[in-house]
């Protein structure tokens, strides 16, 4: 990550493409990189520009945000870039979907612009992308459903240690929970949770989630 943060704008409303740069080109650290009204372009422009961070709604003409997302994440050139969803209806469908195409979180078009600079740093950090209770959340409304193995496969590469982390973390706990529940380290839940995460091919904590749950190695409760 350079010491610049590089953001891209894809988004079919000139009028939040607007607000959104205005907020980042203000903030020292960060810079737009470009901007696109629909998906395909959208796609051109992180292809040509490899930001960062890629903020891209899920629904536009052309290609949607879903779309989009998928092409990214599975261009082995834009490995580094971390897409983040933006909609405007909270935890639905589309967002379950995005996730599973590869983004690393999502924000509503409404946060407070304190909220959205600092998911954008801890996106470009490669940290929890998604927090402890956005994943709780996510959970309950979307993964109460029997599990698709076919859909995730690679359960068997994981270590008996690396399974209980991924479960773990599928359950919504952090690094320090995990360590806490485990007895060991916070640098050791760490390490568990970055193998599982190569061996899977999954790009950061979101996938994880979302595997783990789609193979069947955790269920939801049902409410």
């Amino acid at each position: 990550m350079s010491e610049v943060l590089r953001v891209a704008l894809v988004d079919d409303q000139a009028l939040m493409r607007a607000g959104f740069r205005a907020l980042l080109d203000a903030e020292d650290g960060i810079e737009v990189v470009g901007e696109a009204a629909d998906g395909e372009r959208g796609v051109a422009l992180v292809r040509a520009q490899v930001p960062d961070i890629a903020l891209v709604d899920v629904q536009m003409p052309v290609m949607s945000g879903i779309e989009a997302t998928r092409r990214i994440a599975s261009d082995p050139a834009l490995a580094a870039v971390r897409v983040v969803i933006l909609t405007n209806y909270g935890l639905d469908e589309y967002v379950f979907e995005a996730l599973r195409a590869g983004a690393s979180g999502f924000l509503l078009k409404d946060t407070e612009p304190a909220d959205l600079l600092q998911a954008i740093v801890v996106v470009a950090r490669g940290e929890a992308l998604l927090s402890p209770s956005v994943t709780r959340t996510l959970i309950g409304e979307f993964v109460a459903r029997p599990p698709d193995r076919a859909t995730a496969p690679g359960l068997d590469r994981l270590t008996r240690r690396e399974r209980e982390v991924t479960a773990l973390a599928a359950r919504g706990l952090s690094n320090e929970e995990i360590a806490a529940h485990m007895v060991i380290s916070p640098l050791t839940a760490k390490t568990h949770v970055s193998r599982a995460m190569t061996k899977l091919g999954a790009r950061d904590r979101a996938q994880l989630v979302v595997f783990a749950y789609e193979s069947g190695l955790v269920e939801a409760r049902r409410r």
